[in-house]
């Protein structure tokens, strides 16, 4: 079944954001580009072969503790090494979702993209995949609280296509790189560093042989009704 597109009139995913139309901040980044296709971002993301074994919690650890470096010898945001460089091999599709300013809170202008992008998930094409989220930012404000922003807009993206798209929690996982990893790396304060990125990160696991599998709501159902 293919994911819902959003409207402004979707009261459920207003409820999921935490925020009402009206509550919009006016100061916010540049008019949204139009919502890609579903089947650019299927395009993109399903031409994965291998990848590598990413250590989520140990890569959040050292991204943090690099924000916090201050020192001479430090060198300027467009001379960092990548910090995740085994991102750059990865299949990848880069998505302008509009955020309130200093929030991980969504835009509406920004819900037909995000109902576009959980389309895509579902297509038979990706279903094969997990998925890293990948927040990043400019270089301008804090580079701490940089990398702190930029991870809760990555978990604010995954817990909608999650909670409200019913995406398999096990095929999406969030990752915020703040200004440690620009998009453009020539240019730190250009907005395109405030985009979201979509990575392909493997594949997702085979069940265990003799494993009982999950039973689907409709199975239950029918199972209750034999009662």
């Amino acid at each position: 079944m293919r994911a819902r597109n959003l409207s402004l009139r979707d009261l459920g995913l207003l409820l999921t954001f935490g925020v009402a139309l009206a509550a919009a901040s006016p100061a916010t980044q540049a008019a949204a580009p139009p919502a890609p296709a579903r089947d650019d971002i299927v395009n993109a993301l399903n031409k994965f072969e291998s990848g590598p074994e990413l250590d989520l919690p140990t890569l959040k650890q050292k991204i943090s503790e690099r924000s916090k470096m201050r020192g001479k010898n430090e060198p300027e945001p467009a001379k960092r090494p990548l910090i995740v460089p085994e991102l750059k091999d990865l299949p990848t599709f880069n998505l302008a979702i509009q955020f309130d300013v200093d929030t991980p809170i969504i835009l509406p202008e920004s819900y037909e993209t995000v109902g576009r992008l959980a389309d895509a998930l579902v297509n038979s094409g990706l279903l094969p995949y997990t998925f890293l989220i990948v927040g990043h930012m400019d270089s301008n404000g804090k580079r701490e609280a940089n990398v702190i922003l930029s991870q809760r807009r990555a978990d604010a993206l995954r817990d909608v296509l999650v909670n409200t798209f019913k995406i398999s929690n096990k095929r999406i996982s969030s990752l915020g790189l703040g200004e440690e990893q620009f998009i453009d790396q020539a240019h730190p304060t250009s907005p395109v560093n405030l985009q979201i990125q979509i990575v392909t990160l493997g594949k997702v696991p085979e069940q265990e042989p003799g494993a009982t599998p999950a039973a689907t709501p409709a199975a239950k159902k029918s199972a209750k009704k034999k009662k």
